[in-house]
C-alpha cells in the first residue's frame, strides 16, 4: 500500500487526483500566460480575451470541485457572475472588457479556492 502524500493527498479526493487537477489547472494557467504575453501586444482582443477566459473556467472547475460554492459563497458567484458577464460581452465583440471580467472572473476564482481549501481543513476533515 501506498503511503499518502499530504502535500498532494487531500482528504475527500481519491488519491493523487488532486495532484493530476494541479497539474491541469498549472497547464491551463501556463498556457493562458504564454498567450496573454504574446497577444498583449499583438492588438488581437478576441484572442487574448480567449487565454484569459481559458483560465479563468478552469479556475472555476477547479473551485467547484473543492466545494467553494458552499464554504466560500461569496468568491465563487462573485467569479461565476464575472464570467458570464464576460461572455456576455465577448458575444458582443466588445473583447477589451471581456479580458478584464475574465481576469477578475480569475482572481476570484484562486480566492474561492484558497477560502474553500481553508474551511475544509478548518472543519477537521
Amino acid at each position: 500500500m501506498e503511503t499518502p502524500n499530504p502535500a498532494v493527498d487531500r482528504p475527500g479526493l481519491p488519491g493523487g487526483e488532486t495532484l493530476v487537477i494541479m497539474q491541469r489547472v498549472r497547464s491551463a494557467a501556463r498556457a493562458a500566460a504564454v498567450a496573454c504575453a504574446l497577444l498583449a501586444t499583438s492588438g488581437c482582443g478576441g484572442v487574448l480575451y480567449a487565454a484569459y477566459a481559458g483560465g479563468a473556467a478552469a479556475k472555476l472547475e477547479q473551485a467547484k470541485e473543492v466545494g467553494a460554492e458552499e464554504r466560500a459563497p461569496y468568491e465563487y458567484y462573485f467569479a461565476l457572475e464575472h464570467m458570464t458577464k464576460a461572455q456576455e460581452e465577448a458575444s458582443q465583440g466588445d473583447y477589451g472588457d471581456a479580458a478584464d471580467l475574465a481576469q477578475v472572473a480569475e482572481e476570484y476564482a484562486d480566492k474561492a479556492i484558497r477560502l474553500a481549501r481553508e474551511a475544509h481543513r478548518g472543519a477537521g476533515r
